[in-house]
């Protein structure tokens, strides 16, 4: 009986410990500031219609001239994925569709991008988009600036 105490016991400190570790990694991702809350999808070449599989909830962050991506349910304290300012090319924006709407955030607008020739969309707020949208035109002189 004691023995099953301490195993619960374990189990739920074990718990704590990995909750701990997600807050506080999100809080030191957040630390220099200049994130959002952003989801990112990878859709499969020639697919047209939308849908609600592959998203991916996460934190984008403004590092200088590239947005760093983490996963936030992930304890990797690398991004996932980093979109070069130069290198991203904004092809049209548009509204969840379908099962999008349950996917995503519900004030989600969604921007379809390329980046070096890899198609990606990122779904974030509308006031999140203005910002990222300013950042992108924001590109020092001599920078290519592809906003649709």
């Amino acid at each position: 009986m004691i023995l099953a105490f301490q195993v619960c016991g374990a189990l739920v400190a074990v718990a704590l410990l990995g909750l701990f570790v997600f807050g506080l990694r999100r809080r030191l991702i957040q630390r220099p500031g200049g994130t959002f809350d952003c989801s990112l999808r990878m859709p499969p070449s020639g697919a047209d219609e939308p849908s609600g599989k592959g998203w991916a909830y996460g934190v984008a962050r403004y590092s200088g001239d590239r947005i760093e991506w983490f996963r936030v349910f992930s304890y990797a304290p690398r991004p996932r994925r980093v979109l070069e300012r130069s290198a991203i090319e904004v092809l049209h924006r548009r509204a969840p569709e379908g099962q999008e709407e349950l996917a995503l955030l519900s004030d989600a607008v969604i921007l379809v991008c390329e980046h070096r020739g890899t198609r990606l969309e990122l779904a974030m707020s509308d006031d999140a988009l203005t910002g990222f949208l300013a950042w992108l035109e924001a590109a020092p002189p001599g920078q290519r600036v592809n906003v649709a």
